[in-house]
């Protein structure tokens, strides 16, 4: 059984699946998640930050970074905000850590790269500590064509990475400080960069931009694909569009005969956390990705979450 097998696992995964597929009650969820910060990945994760406020910090890697990282997977995984493990990491980051490179801002201050600061802001509006500085830096960086692009100046087209990291931020932005019209606005013109192009093709030629885009990896990092272009759209409470049935399609095809989802190797980029390994079956993060994505795009149909069909 697909939910049961959801259930038997890291609280990170069984509080989502019993919010999001299960609809169970609210204290029964709050619960769940709380024990994010004493047990499992969750804990594992916050042991890992060292005095001076960051993650993974050696010779041959990018503290700063990395420590990006695990401030988002922290999110990812649920982390309550507001607990006082979460309050204890993202104030020692706060007080501790700068980018030195870029006037020494505060680290949730941001520097200069789209993708980047995307996280960053997303990181930021979870934690209570959203910068305004940020937002508008972002708003002024979108390009003509609705989205972003790390190498902007000089580029002026857009890339997928950049758009949906900045699209994540803004919605984080908008979901802890309430809707905000001009990042309303710079959402919805994001997100119509992503639907012109089905969220994998390209607008001139029509043909798959990057194969790799139809691949399902978790957690993300700075890299699109296309269940993580579908869950942001799902997050956002957008109503699900004609223009996204491809990619939902895709999706679909990589459910496999158990019912469940793979975690595909290689990934497009290095990680310093692993929770789940391709080569130890179906991922379970994938699993409940793909099912509340589907639950979102047919809300009529009668799934049991076992036999998924594909959509005709």
């Amino acid at each position: 059984m697909t939910i049961e097998w959801l259930l038997d696992s890291d609280p990170s995964i069984r509080w989502q699946v019993m919010r999001d597929l299960r609809n169970e009650p609210e204290e029964q969820v709050a619960s769940m998640r709380s024990r994010i910060a004493s047990e499992g990945w969750g804990a594992q994760l916050l042991a890992m930050q060292t005095e001076e406020g960051c993650w993974w910090k050696s010779e041959d890697a990018w503290p700063l970074q990395n420590t990006l990282f695990a401030l988002v997977l922290l999110k990812d995984l649920g982390l309550d905000p507001q607990s006082e493990a979460a309050v204890k990491a993202t104030d020692l980051v706060n007080d501790q850590l700068i980018w030195e490179e870029h006037e020494g801002r505060a680290f949730f201050e941001g520097e200069v790269e789209a993708c980047i600061n995307g996280r960053i802001l997303a990181a930021g509006a979870y934690y209570g500590k959203a910068s305004d500085r940020l937002v508008q830096f972002l708003l002024d960086g979108q390009l003509a064509d609705g989205g972003w692009n790390c190498e902007a100046p000089p580029s002026v087209r857009s890339s997928f990475h950049s758009t949906i990291c900045v699209l994540e931020g803004l919605l984080a932005y908008e979901k802890a400080k309430g809707s905000d019209p001009a990042v309303t606005q710079a959402r919805r013109r994001g997100e119509e960069y992503l639907l012109e192009r089905k969220l994998l093709r390209s607008l001139s030629s029509g043909r798959v931009i990057e194969r790799n885009w139809t691949r399902l990896f978790f957690p993300p990092s700075y890299h699109y694909d296309i269940l993580r272009g579908l869950e942001y759209f799902r997050e956002s409470g957008a109503s699900p569009d004609e223009r996204m049935s491809e990619a939902v399609d895709l999706v679909l095809a990589r459910q496999e005969a158990d019912n469940r989802w793979p975690l595909d190797h290689p990934r497009p980029d290095r990680i310093p956390f692993e929770m789940e390994r391709p080569s130890s079956g179906a991922s379970r993060w994938n699993t409940l990705r793909a099912l509340r994505m589907l639950k979102w795009m047919f809300p009529d149909q009668d799934y049991s979450f076992e036999k998924i069909q594909r959509k005709t």
